[in-house]
């Protein structure tokens, strides 16, 4: 029996290598289970003690790309939340659209009112009877999590927010949440300390089975960084033009024109778009 092989994670930690964990990141990418038990032999073949998860996630992603455009999208997930930014803006949109199509009613980028203080809020969410204050903590690096001071900071102002809500009229009877989106993970403090305060957390797998890619799996609303078929600086344009999804992308493609990508790659790009949106 070959001794395990040790990898070293964004974190830093060291952590045995699980052949498991690969095999579930590649079924997100809805790739074969035969393409699948191929790129994992191809991976298995080129590990040596001390290989970090980047190095894997890149390989693991080479293979794929080469086999399906889509499934490499797909599988690049994380890293095209990573790359909505600098800013954070497009984080914001994003986690916007996606409460839109589950039925909210979404503004982004809000002034709201509090008791003492004025206070920018990203999100703003209401559906039927209760109204959500969320903020979104975007990192572009995998290694930063949110710890227990980013809840403890947004319960204090969702709490002046709500104190002034509730003297408006027809608001007795409304219920009042404050909301926390990041995409990158929780420490365990943070979520221990929102569940505690009644704050709604999600971030890239939490809640489990519920958190950001698992219902942007489900909705088909990738962001347009995902796609393989455009550079960085292209989508860095698509992003300064204000579109954050591949739907969108796919709905407006004389963008492409007007950001100056040429005309022989439209189809591959539009193509893609279309078959990312699809949620089957």
């Amino acid at each position: 029996m070959k001794p395990p092989i040790n990898i070293v994670k964004y974190s830093g930690d060291v952590v045995s290598f699980d052949v498991n964990k690969l095999r579930s990141s590649l079924r997100r990418s809805h790739a074969s289970e035969e393409l699948i038990q191929q790129i994992v032999t191809q991976v298995e073949n080129q590990l040596y003690d001390g290989i970090s998860t980047q190095k894997i996630y890149q390989m693991a992603f080479k293979i794929l790309k080469a086999q399906s455009r889509v499934s490499a999208s797909k599988y690049t997930l994380k890293k095209a939340l990573m790359e909505l930014g600098p800013s954070g803006f497009p984080f914001e949109k994003l986690v916007g659209k996606l409460l839109a199509h589950e039925g909210f009613e979404a503004e982004v980028g809000v002034i709201v009112k509090g008791n003492c203080v004025q206070h920018e809020v990203d999100v703003i969410a209401k559906k039927d009877n209760t109204h959500f204050m969320i903020e979104c903590k975007y990192h572009s690096d995998q290694g930063r999590f949110c710890n227990v001071k980013i809840p403890l900071y947004i319960h204090s102002r969702f709490l002046d927010i709500e104190k002034q809500w509730l003297q408006l009229k027809d608001h007795e009877a409304k219920i009042h949440k404050g909301g926390l989106y990041t995409n990158t993970r929780f420490t365990t403090d943070a979520i221990q300390y929102g569940k505690c305060v009644g704050l709604l957390l999600t971030s890239w797998d939490y809640p489990r089975g519920n958190g950001l890619k698992d219902r942007i799996d489900k909705s088909g609303l990738h962001p347009l960084t995902a796609l393989t078929t455009l550079t960085k600086v292209e989508k860095t344009k698509l992003l300064d033009e204000g579109i954050v999804l591949c739907k969108e992308l796919h709905g407006s493609p004389g963008l492409l024109d007007k950001i100056g990508v040429p005309e022989a790659r439209h189809r591959s790009i539009l193509e893609d778009s279309e078959e990312l949106c699809s949620t089957h």
